[in-house]
This record gives structure tokens, C-alpha cells and sequence, in this order.
């Protein structure tokens, strides 16, 4: 793993939280995924199993949809609802949606003689299926699930649905610990996406959201150079967003989400104490325009940073404030569990707050 023995020690007895380079070293080391070693975040996990099968049938079965082709005003109300669930970090009940829709998404799309339109939707929703493999920790069924996703943007020229398979793409390596690779997937897609013509809203978000990705990738990979340079052309672009952040295509940008990034780059490049400082206001005022998926974030970020700089008291506000605006997120997010795993042994049994969180997350019964 590349660390001394005595900070294993520390991580396995709950004195230290395993970072994301931790994890990805320890499953090298031990040839297993990254998902193995973070465990089964769930105390029951049968609530989402039968759910997470059924959405596996239906993305093998990809070409081969049961369901018919809805009314137009159904199907654009069921993407809605996807899209708002996804953002709300309501991962049960989209994962409840998620099956018949991408059936009639699908079978829409095979009924619209190469729709551009149609043939986009059928990525978004395979992106929002990609956000409950990741969160329920599912990696082979989040890499069907991204290759499904290209399927559907190759379907028809649709420069915005192939940039969105490619953050996605890239958020299966960056899970498995691959930053190199990951940033080769998004560095490639930037070019690729650059030479596309067209200047408007969904180019900035596209292109500014491979940026952001790019910010994750190159700060874990330690790289400071690269992730200053994704951050300085992230900001580039947020620049042309005038007013609140931009929730398109299950992807947000603007300088909110923006500064969001930078925050966690910093705690990556062991940069806790500016981190820290960064997050305080922010989680005070979030921007405008970020749903619940971004500001639980912000607030686990939060809870890192504190963490490193011994604000343990701090650490278990910022969480319980991610409980509080997106609850799921929190009970199963590896960081948000890590910094509980900490606050927990480090002497803090007695806390009420800390004790319903540990068993909101199954730490403890």
C-alpha cells in the first residue's frame, strides 16, 4: 500500500479514515475491488438487492424492451422524476423507477428513425442508473451500465450524450482507484468534445463537468499541476454562466459546484486546513442552484477537512448537516462513513447525534 504499518494499524483500529488512495492501494494489493474493501454499507441490505436485480435484467436486455411506448407526456414526466430523485439522492425510489423507464425510454428511442432527442434521453437515464451502481457500490453493474450509456449516444450524433458517457466512464475508474486511466478517459473526451462545433448553455456544462471530473482524478493521482489546470479551465467556463448553477442532463456546473471541486481537491492534495477554511461559508450559504446531491456533498467534504485539522466537534456538525439535506447519500457515502467511523472511536459514544448517525449507517445496533 505504500504506507508504514502503524498508519494501517491506525486505519483498521478506527484512529485514521481510509482515504480514496487507501482503499484503491489496499485492493491492488490484495487483487479485489475497491467495493470489497469498503464493505456493505448496509446493516440490511435487502431493502435495495431485489431492486438492484431487476434494474441488471433490464440494462442486459438492452436491445430486447418489454415495456411499450408511453404517451410523450408520461415518458417526459418519468424523466423529470428521475432526474429530481437522482438530485434529491432518493436512491430507492429511483431505483424503483428505474426499470420500466428505461424500458420506455428505450423502446422509444427504437421507434424514432435515429431522434437525436430520444436517443439522449436513453443516456440520461442510463446515467441516472450509473449513480445508484456507484452509490450502492455495484462496480460490475456500473461498468454494464456505462457501456450501455455509449451505446445509446452512439446510436445517433449527439456530441452532449457521448461527454456525459465519458464522465461517467471516468467515474468507474476513479472508483476502482485507476486515477491515470481515468484521467486518460476524460483528457480524451475534452479534445474529442472540443472539436465539436457549437457554442451554448449545454457545451459549457458538458465540457465544464469533464473539467470537474478531471479535478477528482488528478488530485487523488496527487498530480497538482494537472488539477490546477483542470480547476483554472473549470473556472474558465463557469465564468459564462451567468446567475445560479445549471442542472443539465444529470450534470451540474457553474462556479458553485466549481468552488465544490476545488474544496475536495484540497483535501486530496493534503491540504485539510485550507480546505477547512474554504468550506465554512459555503456550508453556511450554499450556491444557488445546487441540489442535494452537491450540498451533502460540500458537508462531507466538510467533515473531512475538519477531521484532518482535529475539529472533531466540527466534523460531526458538518455530517449530521449532510443527514439533514440528503440522508441516503449520507448513510452510504464511503467518506461520510469513514469520518463516522473515526468520530466514533475516537470517544464520542456518548454523543446522541453521533450515535443516531452510527445507526442510521449500520456502524453500530
Amino acid at each position: 500500500m505504500g504506507i508504514t504499518l502503524s498508519y494501517l494499524s491506525k486505519i483498521e483500529t478506527g484512529l485514521r479514515p481510509a482515504t480514496p488512495p487507501n482503499v484503491a492501494a489496499a485492493a491492488t494489493a490484495l487483487k479485489v475491488t475497491t467495493a470489497r474493501i469498503y464493505g456493505d454499507p448496509f446493516a440490511d441490505p435487502s431493502k435495495q438487492t431485489e431492486l438492484m436485480d431487476q434494474l441488471r435484467t433490464v440494462v442486459r436486455r438492452h436491445t430486447l424492451p418489454r415495456e411499450d411506448v408511453p404517451p410523450p407526456g408520461e415518458l417526459a414526466a418519468s424523466l423529470k422524476q428521475a432526474a429530481q430523485l437522482r438530485a434529491d439522492t432518493d436512491y430507492l425510489k429511483l431505483l424503483q423507477l428505474l426499470p420500466t423507464l428505461l424500458g420506455q425510454v428505450t423502446a422509444t428511442a427504437m421507434e424514432s428513425d435515429g431522434d437525436a432527442t430520444a436517443w439522449g434521453q436513453v443516456a440520461d437515464v442510463y446515467s441516472c442508473a450509473y449513480a445508484c451502481a456507484h452509490r450502492f457500490r455495484q462496480p460490475d453493474l456500473a461498468d454494464m451500465i456505462v457501456s450501455r450509456q455509449q451505446w445509446a449516444a452512439q446510436q445517433t450524433w449527439n456530441p452532449e450524450a457521448v461527454a456525459a458517457a465519458a464522465w461517467n466512464e471516468a467515474g468507474t475508474y476513479q472508483s476502482a482507484g485507476e486515477y491515470s486511466d481515468g484521467l486518460a478517459i476524460i483528457e480524451r473526451a475534452i479534445v474529442k468534445y472540443e472539436k465539436t462545433p457549437g457554442d451554448d448553455l449545454d457545451r459549457v456544462v458538458h465540457l465544464g463537468s469533464l473539467h470537474l471530473r478531471g479535478i477528482v482524478l488528478a488530485s487523488r493521482h496527487e498530480d497538482a499541476n494537472a488539477t490546477a489546470d483542470h480547476v483554472r479551465r473549470a473556472k474558465t467556463l463557469a465564468e459564462r454562466i451567468t446567475g445560479p448553477d445549471v442542472l443539465q442532463h444529470n450534470l451540474t456546473f457553474g462556479s458553485g459546484n466549481t468552488a465544490l471541486y476545488e474544496l475536495a481537491a484540497q483535501i486530496e492534495l493534503n491540504h485539510p486546513d485550507k480546505a477547512a477554511q474554504v468550506a465554512a461559508p459555503l456550508l453556511k450559504n450554499p450556491p444557488s442552484g445546487l441540489k442535494p446531491s452537491r450540498v451533502g456533498r460540500l458537508a462531507i467534504d466538510a467533515a473531512r477537512a475538519r477531521l484532518a485539522t482535529k475539529d472533531l466537534v466540527g466534523a460531526e456538525d458538518a455530517l449530521k448537516y449532510a443527514f439533514h439535506v440528503a440522508p441516503q447519500m449520507a448513510e452510504i457515502h464511503p467518506m461520510a462513513r469513514e469520518v463516522l467511523r473515526v468520530l466514533w472511536t475516537l470517544h464520542q459514544r456518548s454523543r446522541p447525534d453521533l450515535l443516531a448517525m452510527a445507526r442510521r449507517s449500520g456502524l453500530t445496533s
